[in-house]
C-alpha cells in the first residue's frame, strides 16, 4: 500500500499540488496537514508513520515537506526502514526501493552522524577551554554573605520579601530555598 503525506506551513497556502501528485504516483491513502515544518508535534505525519507496515511505501511530494533538518529526515527514515516500509520522494527522485535511494539515505544518514560529531567536539573543545581559563560551568553560586544578610533582615519581620531583594540581590527562591535548607540542617 503507498500511503502519502503532504504539508504546507500556514493555513492559507494550498495542499492542491502535492495531493494531485500523490494521487498521480497512486497513494491509497493520504494523511495532510497545514503546520510548520519546525514544529515536532505534528499529528498528521505521526498518524501517518503510525499506519505505515511492512512492505507499504510512504510517499512524500518533496524531502522538505517532510522534514526541516537533516536529523530529523534520518529518524524519520530510519524509523521507516526498522519497520520495513520503503520511501519515496516524488520530486527529489528518491526511492529506497532502489540501490541508488538507499545509497543516497545512506549517504544522508553518515552526514548526520557526522554533524552530531562536530558539534561534540566543538562543545567539548569549548569547554575544556572554559576550564582552562578558571571558569567551571554551570550556575554561579550565591554570594554567602548576601544569603546570611537577607536571611537575617527576613527572619527581624521588619523588610518585606521585595525590599529584602532590593537590599541583598538575593531573590525571594533562593531566600526560601536556603530557610528550607537551614531547616533540615
Amino acid at each position: 500500500m503507498k500511503i502519502g503525506y503532504a504539508r504546507v506551513s500556514t493555513a492559507d497556502q494550498s495542499l492542491d499540488l502535492q495531493l494531485d501528485a500523490l494521487k498521480e504516483f497512486g497513494c491509497e491513502e493520504i494523511f495532510q496537514e497545514k503546520v510548520s515544518g519546525a514544529k515536532d508535534d505534528r499529528r498528521e505525519l505521526a498518524n501517518a508513520l503510525r499506519t505505515v507496515r511492512r512492505g507499504d511505501t510512504f510517499v512524500v511530494y518533496k524531502l522538505d515537506r517532510l522534514a526541516r533538518s537533516t536529523k530529523k529526515l534520518i529518524e524519520i527514515a530510519e524509523a521507516l526502514k526498522v519497520k520495513e516500509v520503503e520511501f519515496v520522494s516524488i520530486q527529489d527522485k528518491v526511492d529506497t526501493s532502489t540501490a541508488a535511494g538507499k545509497a543516497m539515505f545512506g549517504m544522508l544518514s553518515v552526514l548526520a552522524e557526522f554533524e552530531r560529531d562536530i558539534i561534540r567536539e566543538r562543545t567539548m573543545a569549548g569547554l575544556k577551554a572554559a576550564r582552562a581559563r578558571g571558569r567551571k560551568g554551570g550556575r554561579p553560586k550565591k554570594d554567602q554573605k548576601k544569603l546570611d544578610m537577607a536571611i537575617a533582615l527576613y527572619e527581624s519581620k521588619q523588610y518585606t520579601l521585595q525590599q529584602i531583594k532590593e537590599h541583598t540581590s538575593v531573590s525571594p527562591t533562593s531566600l526560601y530555598r536556603e530557610l528550607e535548607k537551614r531547616k533540615e540542617n
